[in-house]
């Protein structure tokens, strides 16, 4: 990606198109109007827009432990991990720029601010399936950890451990 891209937080006016691109992808996400989006701001870690070269590309929303934030994915993760992981709760891209390396560019840097937790969790559907994102999170590392929902509605919960090698082995440097 050559473009550059800038996470900025979510303004006011940027709420008419978070709403509309959640919509969009409402059978993939949670529902969310315009209260629940406040709620989930005042909670998340980041609650960003996408911003490539001045035009909103997509919005991204993010938690670390601790939280209030009510989803049971959420506070599956909070169970498993305590304290050692961030939570990806949502990140959609508007239909023009997909396919131009910004999922990528934004994994890269949630990954980054997430290493000091140890994980970067989130969930993605199996049924409906979700093929794509299954893959593109394999491809980055992430392995299922678990499941959760009911026919018709059932989530892979997925990590990706963070920790640099030598602190897993349980080594200590020379």
């Amino acid at each position: 990606m050559t473009t550059p891209l800038v996470l900025r937080p979510i303004e006011d006016d940027d709420v008419p198109l978070v709403l509309r691109l959640n919509e969009r992808n409402v059978d993939l996400l949670a529902p969310m109007d315009r209260q629940r989006l406040g709620q989930l701001v005042a909670w998340a870690r980041r609650a960003d827009v996408i911003d490539v070269d001045g035009a909103a590309a997509g919005f991204v929303i993010t938690f670390g432990p601790g939280t209030g934030y009510d989803s049971p994915n959420y506070q599956w993760f909070s169970d498993l991990y305590g304290a050692h992981f961030h939570y990806l709760d949502r990140i959609v891209l508007d239909d023009r720029f997909r396919r131009l390396g910004l999922g990528t560019a934004v994994y890269d840097q949630l990954e980054r601010e997430a290493a000091p937790a140890g994980r970067l969790a989130l969930e993605v559907n199996i049924e409906p399936p979700n093929p794509a994102s299954l893959a593109f999170h394999a491809g980055r590392g992430y392995v299922e950890v678990g499941r959760l929902g009911q026919p018709g509605k059932t989530v892979a919960l997925l990590a990706k451990d963070l920790t640099p090698p030598l602190a897993r082995s349980g080594d200590s440097p020379a």
